[in-house]
């Protein structure tokens, strides 16, 4: 018995069974090839088409429930669609099969060859928009060759190997960023005399490199370049300061934000005071008026007395933070990856590594649980965070975290920078390598130290306040007795 070719159907017959009785798949077959037998003639014969390739295999498919059998039945044909639409009202002529009434109505005949169409019209769509992205305009191009030629002229300097542009040595004038991304941002808007401080921790070798030259520094517009300006102070005489715009990093911004900023430095002085100086200043008349108020009242010295002792919050430095704070190295600052981290008690280890563009779509297809924790060199989204914690990873670290990011309770989501801060704070504070290793310990010792018994003086021991009391009452008894006698007396 020939078959059908895929290729060459043109046609599907799709039509709905339904039966009064429990029957099977062949009993449906020899019902339609027996009872459609010489009603069309010869030439619509199932038979004969069947073995002349004209039809294919019919498909059948039943389901029995409560004693009935309903389904569906498929027949590829390769025939006109006059002859098609025959053979269809054909099968709805069958009303009995095996021993139970059926029914058989045909719900659609479907051209096979219009979606076929359509995955045609579509896939060249898709080759034609391929075909236009492959190619690259002028400008992209040379874009791309400045930005090798830039990549290029990055050195090494000093024995920390800090990155830099090649003017370092012969400017007047150095300017220090944070990491080898920033540089390579610089370097391709023509500025050359650029050199990074390796992050946070500032090293030493970075004093003998700025030795004799005018020192600017272009901070990132985080918390972040809050504390490497202050790191920075304590060991370079900064003469200028420019900032990025707010909430975004020197490595991404375009180049005319970058001149744009450099043009805006202003020195250190004014930038230190700008930042001790509060927000938002109250009018003249309101703080002579509150002023004379508290002094009326009384209520000022009582207000900086609670503000005083009111306590600050202490942020639990934990054994998972240390171990997250540990795989962020000064290579992965600036590399534009994120790390997919595995928890094992209260330490994490990579479990892979993507570019951080293709971050949120990864995430998207975790299982959940799949993994505990991730380290993402750029800013965290909301998006992001309430995704990764949808999926059961409660350890989101980046570069830079938004000042309203909304998050579930139990997930600890923050700035690289801002992590490895208060870790150093806390070590400073507790004075051991392991900040979270010294509240454990003085806890412990409390635990173990008894309170001492307090010793009773047996002389300066008081008597029941309720005896004194009765005492009294039978001391004034005795004495109104006494009276009453001398008076009958």
């Amino acid at each position: 018995m020939a078959k059908i070719g895929v290729a060459a159907i043109k046609y599907m017959v799709r039509a709905k069974i339904s039966t009064t009785g429990v029957v099977e798949r062949p009993d449906v077959i020899g019902a339609v090839f027996g009872q459609t037998e010489g009603l069309l003639g010869e030439d619509l014969d199932l038979r004969e088409l069947q073995k002349n390739g004209r039809i294919g295999r019919i498909e059948v498919e039943l389901e029995t429930k409560d004693g009935k059998t309903e389904g569906k039945i498929e027949i590829p044909t390769s025939l006109s669609k006059e002859d098609t639409a025959l053979i269809a009202a054909g099968l709805e002529t069958i009303e009995r099969i095996g021993p139970s009434n059926s029914t058989i109505s045909v719900e659609a005949i479907e051209d096979v060859r219009s979606s076929k169409r359509d995955y045609v019209v579509g896939r060249a769509q898709a080759l034609l928009e391929k075909l236009g992205a492959d190619v690259p305009e002028s400008q992209e191009l040379s874009s791309r060759v400045r930005t090798a030629i830039k990549t290029g002229e990055i050195k090494d300097y000093g024995p920390d190997k800090l990155a830099g542009g090649p003017d370092v040595e012969s400017a007047s004038e150095i300017i220090l960023v944070e990491g080898r991304a920033d540089v390579l941002n610089l370097l391709k808007g023509g500025i050359g005399n650029c050199l990074s401080t390796g992050g946070t921790k500032v090293p030493h070798s970075l004093k003998d490199l700025c030795k004799g030259k005018q020192v600017s520094v272009f901070l990132d517009g985080d918390r972040g370049g809050i504390l490497i300006l202050k790191a920075l102070t304590s060991l370079i005489d900064i003469v200028n300061v420019s900032v990025a715009p707010n909430g975004t990093e020197v490595e991404e911004i375009t180049q005319k934000e970058i001149l744009k900023a450099l043009r805006s430095k202003v020195p250190l002085d004014v930038f230190l005071g700008r930042e001790r100086s509060p927000r938002r200043e109250a009018p003249r008349g309101h703080d002579r008026d509150r002023r004379r108020d508290d002094r009326r009242n009384g209520r000022g010295r009582d207000r900086d007395r609670r503000r005083e002792d009111r306590p600050r919050p202490q942020i639990e430095i934990t054994p998972e933070m240390e171990s997250l704070d540990k795989l962020v190295t000064e290579d992965f600052r600036g590399s534009g990856d994120a790390f997919l981290l595995k928890k094992t008690g209260s330490k994490f280890k990579k479990a892979g590594s993507i570019p951080k563009g293709d971050l949120k779509e990864v995430i998207k297809n975790l299982s959940e649980g799949q993994y505990q924790g991730i380290i993402v060199d750029g800013p965290l989204e909301q998006t992001m965070v309430t995704e990764a914690s949808d999926r059961g990873i409660n350890f989101i670290i980046g570069s830079i975290k938004p000042r309203f990011l909304k998050k579930r309770p139990g997930v600890l989501a923050m700035d690289y920078t801002f992590l490895r801060h208060i870790i150093e704070k806390n070590r400073e504070r507790s004075g051991s390598p392991n900040g979270f290793e010294a509240p454990k310990k003085a806890e412990a010792e409390r635990k173990t130290l008894k309170p001492k018994p307090v010793a009773k003086d047996r002389k300066t021991e008081k008597k029941p306040a309720v005896k004194k009391s009765a005492m009294k009452r039978g001391k004034e008894g005795k004495k109104s007795a006494s009276k009453s006698k001398s008076k009958t007396a």
